[in-house]
Order: C-alpha cells, then sequence, then structure tokens
C-alpha cells in the first residue's frame, strides 16, 4: 500500500487519489504539429530513481500537488 502525504490532509492511502503524470511538463504551443502534440500527450520518462509527479486527491481536499516518488522503493519525499 502506498502512502500519499496530502499537504492539506496529511498521509492517506493511494486509492484516495489520481495520478497526474510527470510534473514540469510544459504544455506545447497553440500551432504544433501532431508529432509534437503527440510527444506531449504520450512520452514521459521512466527513471530507476526519484521523479517528480502530479497527484490529484479526488477523495479528500480536491487539490492537486507535486511529490517526488523513488520508481523503486515507492518511497515518497
Amino acid at each position: 500500500m502506498l502512502l500519499i502525504p496530502c499537504p492539506f490532509c496529511g498521509p492517506r492511502d493511494e486509492n484516495e487519489f489520481r495520478y497526474g503524470g510527470q510534473a514540469g511538463v510544459a504544455c506545447p504551443e497553440r500551432k504544433t504539429s501532431d508529432a509534437e502534440w503527440a510527444a506531449y500527450l504520450f512520452v514521459r520518462d521512466n527513471p530507476k530513481g526519484w521523479f517528480r509527479e502530479r497527484w490529484f486527491h479526488a477523495h479528500g481536499c480536491r487539490t492537486w500537488f507535486t511529490v517526488e516518488r523513488h520508481t523503486l522503493t515507492q518511497e515518497i519525499r
């Protein structure tokens, strides 16, 4: 079980949250090619180690926030 530390509600079970993807990915400009748009939607880093990601507390305070999660140990900081 993964406990995610909501900045407003404290540690909660991962079932209360929705994954929002990699943090810090900039949306492309309005006039962009199909290939650039597809890359924005589907291509993300997949490192072994610490990774910044967005989470939404859907069954709580309904807030978006960013955490760092270790992809091998599931540790969150």
